[in-house]
């Protein structure tokens, strides 16, 4: 597997490029978003960009959102310093399919280029699969597996494939809570050595692209539910959810 390494920190880039390197990865490393980007259009194209945030020509949000509108089966992991809450939600809502917080080993970041170079299997349909049988219907929301889109009130909804995969996961029972481990399991892999904080951040992008958060129930010390969101904000049960 080709990757991309972006970093600006000579030390940094050495030492993961060594470490990737000894696992069998071919790995091509820049230090500026200019050259990132010249790097994912040109022949052989990486099939996973490790990208930091602080570059010194061009901000790596900007860097990451470019990359996911010029193709969508690049893998984009986020490599930063950044690591509250908020920097996180930004970065999946931007296309990353993953992100992980400096300082990190390793065997972590192997761990997560293996989940999320497997994410296209994650509920995979076969190509001889009904088309029909591959949509499901939720209320206002329509995935259709197959094709790997999803619908709001006939409106498309742009999801990165972390979490098409998450959502389809959650869809398989609607109403039903799935723990985070379990989900971790299911979405991510069983081999996935990061916190569950992950899920959090994701579903936070999610909801926050379906438009109401009412869609993806929290349940406290468990995990979430694919619910109704015509029960709406204003429900007293989901008021009570959101706030657990």
């Amino acid at each position: 597997m080709r990757v991309l390494l972006v970093e600006d920190d000579p030390g940094v880039a050495a030492s993961v490029r060594h470490g990737l390197e000894a696992n069998g990865y071919t790995v091509d490393s820049v230090s500026s978003g200019t050259a990132a980007l010249a790097a994912a259009a040109s022949e052989p194209r990486p099939e996973i960009v490790l990208l930091d945030l602080g570059l010194p020509d061009i901000d790596g949000q900007d860097v990451c959102r470019t990359l996911r509108a010029e193709s969508e089966s690049v893998q984009i992991i986020v490599i930063s310093a950044r690591g509250e809450e908020i920097d996180k939600v930004v970065g999946l809502e931007l296309g990353a399919d993953d992100y992980l917080a400096k300082p990190f080993g390793i065997r972590e970041l192997v761990a997560r280029i293996r989940a999320v170079g497997r994410r296209s299997s994650v509920h995979r349909i076969a190509p001889s699969m009904n088309p029909e049988s591959a949509r499901q219907q939720i209320g206002a929301l329509l995935i259709d597996r197959r094709a790997q889109r999803t619908f709001v009130d006939g409106n498309e909804i742009a999801l990165t494939a972390k979490e098409f995969a998450l959502l389809s996961f959650l869809a398989e029972d609607p109403g039903a809570v799935c723990r985070r481990i379990d989900i971790l399991r299911n979405v991510w892999e069983t081999d996935w050595y990061g916190p569950t904080k992950t899920v959090d951040a994701h579903v936070a992008s999610l909801r926050k692209k379906l438009g109401d958060p009412s869609w993806i129930e929290s349940v406290r010390g468990v995990g979430f539910r694919l619910g109704d969101a015509g029960s709406g904000p204003n429900d007293p049960e989901f008021a009570k959810d959101v706030a657990e």
